[in-house]
């Protein structure tokens, strides 16, 4: 998921609901003045951004390191099913096929659980970057006298198609934070947790003995 998914969707519905009063707005007042401003690009030299990324990384390795103790611990259940299924009675059997199916279950909810969490936690640090971003392109907007402003961000689908560079204020965005514009790197997606290694099957009863998956 992209870092600034959530702000370009909620910007883009704001943004789209305004240019279909501008024409009749335009008309009884002042004339029109438009910018646009990277929004993504605005973000990535945030210095908030660099937090933001590392803490999702660390949030994303506490999720691996539950899902491989999981994991681990269903792999250890079934290699001491394979070590004593020739001496165990079909009721033993079928009562430790069934403990590793739960097992193997409650590591799939968990996954996707963890993916979910993983995604509001990012809106959760996104929020006061994303806040603050708001905030000064408001800001810039009224000093500078621009009636509206886009998100020109090429991911995904850019609300502007064509501009003349003077109405890009992206970089007045940033001096209004106190960022010296540079080119600094896009924020790349937040992590997502890592499938683990497929779990073995749960044997079927049967005394044939089950070969190990690999």
């Amino acid at each position: 998921m992209n870092l600034v998914k959530i702000f370009r969707l909620t910007l883009a519905a704001a943004l789209l609901t305004a240019g279909t009063l501008a024409t009749t707005s335009a008309q009884a007042q002042a004339p029109l003045k438009i910018g646009y401003t990277d929004v993504q690009y605005v973000l990535a030299q945030m210095p908030e951004s660099k937090q933001i990324e590392s803490d999702l990384k660390a949030y994303n390795t506490q999720l691996e390191g539950q899902l491989k103790s999981k994991s681990s611990e269903l792999e250890a259940k079934y290699k001491a099913y394979q070590a004593g299924e020739a001496t165990m009675t079909d009721v033993v059997k079928a009562d430790k096929q069934k403990e590793m199916q739960s097992m193997q279950q409650s590591i799939q909810e968990f996954q996707r659980s963890a993916e979910q969490s993983l995604q509001q936690k990012q809106q959760t640090l996104l929020k006061p970057a994303l806040d603050k971003l708001q905030k000064n392109i408001d800001a810039v907007a009224e000093e500078n006298g621009f009636t509206y402003v886009f998100n020109s961000d090429g991911g995904g689908s850019p609300l502007l198609l064509h501009a003349p560079k003077d109405g890009d204020i992206s970089d007045l965005v940033l001096k209004k934070m106190g960022i010296t514009p540079g080119a600094a790197a896009p924020i790349k997606s937040g992590p997502a947790v890592a499938a683990p290694s497929p779990a073995p099957a749960t044997p079927a009863n049967s005394k044939t003995k089950t070969k190990t998956k690999k």
